[in-house]
């Protein structure tokens, strides 16, 4: 397995998270590290702004051509942008990507979506010529269809297809809740595949929780690699997610596919 830590963060302001990434600076001095965001909140208070509307289905952002448009320059522009350059100031190679950028996300069209695809595979070789040089992607969820349309794509899927296509040991999803909860509304530490399976089968996980779990279901390509969502908000966080079993929720093992 890859020693390349994956981490997602959500699309907020660089106030929100000045922590997390003064910590994701120094880890990144240790070991291999890949940024992928999102920007979600700020997405909809552009399009609001624009006048463009909102809709979601499964917890997934429907996208039509305006949208797509607003999309692209609040992630690509704006958002990642910010975050590179937040990295940047603390001593950080980093570099701001999308997944257009060189091909890196190879992606298939949602049907029934609009322009919002799915990713099922990565030109590995661009991530690993950056990595080997000491830098530090950090990489906005947008992508080319199957026939080469951009779309928006869902930032927990972009994340979780890079970690399986790089073989990540550990994949950390950081967010703005505790963890995945049971039934009763108790936060669950930990996860095998079947029991997550088996909860959004339920309904019990459910909303915008549905596709964190499923990332990080996709993203387990080696038996023994560790996909975790936990709270990104307060003191080390980042840290708390990758060393304390008691933090966010930890789902470890293999899906029965995995990604070529």
């Amino acid at each position: 397995m890859s020693d390349v830590l994956v981490v997602k963060l959500g699309g907020t302001t660089f106030d929100e998270q000045r922590d997390v990434l003064a910590e994701i600076a120094e880890i990144g001095r240790q070991r291999p590290v890949v940024v992928v965001h999102g920007g979600g909140r700020r997405l909809t208070e552009w399009l609001a702004r624009l006048g463009v509307g909102s809709a979601f289905e499964g917890g997934l952002r429907v996208t039509d051509p305006a949208a797509l448009e607003v999309a692209t320059a609040v992630l690509r522009g704006v958002v990642n942008s910010e975050l590179v350059s937040a990295l940047r100031d603390l001593g950080v190679d980093a570099v701001g990507l999308s997944g257009v950028d060189g091909g890196l996300l190879i992606a298939e069209r949602v049907s029934g979506m609009g322009l919002v695809a799915h990713v099922v595979g990565i030109r590995r070789d661009l991530l690993d010529t950056l990595l080997v040089s000491g830098q530090l992607p950090v990489i906005a969820p947008l992508a080319r269809d199957e026939s080469g349309v951009v779309c928006n794509v869902n930032a927990d899927d972009a994340a979780a297809g890079i970690a399986a296509g790089l073989g990540t040991r550990q994949f950390v999803l950081l967010t703005d809740v505790d963890g995945v909860r049971d039934a009763d509304g108790r936060r669950l530490p930990a996860l095998s595949v079947s029991e997550a399976d088996d909860l959004i089968e339920r309904g019990v996980i459910e909303a915008g929780m549905v596709p964190k779990v499923r990332a990080a279901l996709a993203s387990l390509a080696w038996t023994g690699a560790e996909a975790i969502i936990a709270n990104g908000n307060g003191a080390n966080a980042l840290h708390r997610a990758l060393e304390d079993p008691g933090y966010g929720t930890r789902i470890v093992g293999a899906p029965a596919g995995v990604m070529a």
